[in-house]
């Protein structure tokens, strides 16, 4: 892996350990040699992993909207800033140029990055990991709820176990660097079986 994309808060969080666990995550990026390509920001947890890769001569690439630039105060000492558009812009950018997807704690907004990439590879429009780096169990009730989307009939075995999931930084990299994704999603109604 060359590059991992990383979704994450904008805000630290009420918990120390969610910026600690950036700061490692950032740490052992650099020392993996695995480029980050994140939002762009320089504030919250975002900006926490991004100064921990550079602090250890890490690669680091921003992607921000042209709207949030000065919203989300865009990190000045990145490797490289891309400024797009739209939020859609932003994902597609991010999506083209990472190897996987990993999602630290953050609210709706990193849930909705996740999300939409996450179902991107169901429909095998990329065939990259993607995964939680569930710190402090933040995932816990969103881990529930995609087996309860299982067993409702919503979403199939093979897809959930896409959605790697582990509370440490090394398990969940092995977990990324062994990953084979299932085959291509097909919609066959019951009359076709």
């Amino acid at each position: 892996m060359r590059k991992l994309a990383v979704f994450c808060g904008s805000s630290e969080g009420s918990n120390i350990m969610y910026k600690q666990v950036a700061n490692r995550l950032g740490e052992e990026l650099a020392r993996l040699k695995i480029g980050l390509v994140y939002g762009g920001a320089s504030v919250g947890i975002m900006g926490a992993v991004a100064d921990a890769v550079l602090k250890n001569g890490g690669h680091v690439t921003g992607v921000m909207p042209r709207f949030l630039e000065g919203r989300e105060i865009s990190h000045k000492g990145l490797t490289e800033l891309i400024v797009v558009e739209s939020m859609h812009e932003r994902k597609a950018k991010m999506a083209e140029l990472a190897d996987g997807f990993l999602m630290l704690p953050g609210g709706p907004g990193t849930l909705e990055e996740f999300f939409e990439i996450f179902t991107w590879a169901q429909l095998g429009l990329h065939q990259k990991p993607c995964g939680f780096l569930n710190v402090n169990q933040y995932f816990n009730p969103l881990l529930a709820l995609f087996d309860h989307m299982v067993k409702e009939g919503f979403l199939q075995e093979k897809y959930r176990r896409m959605a790697l999931s582990a509370e440490d930084i090394s398990d969940l990299l092995q977990m990324f660097h062994s990953y084979e994704p299932p085959a291509i999603k097909t919609y066959i109604t019951r009359q076709q079986t």
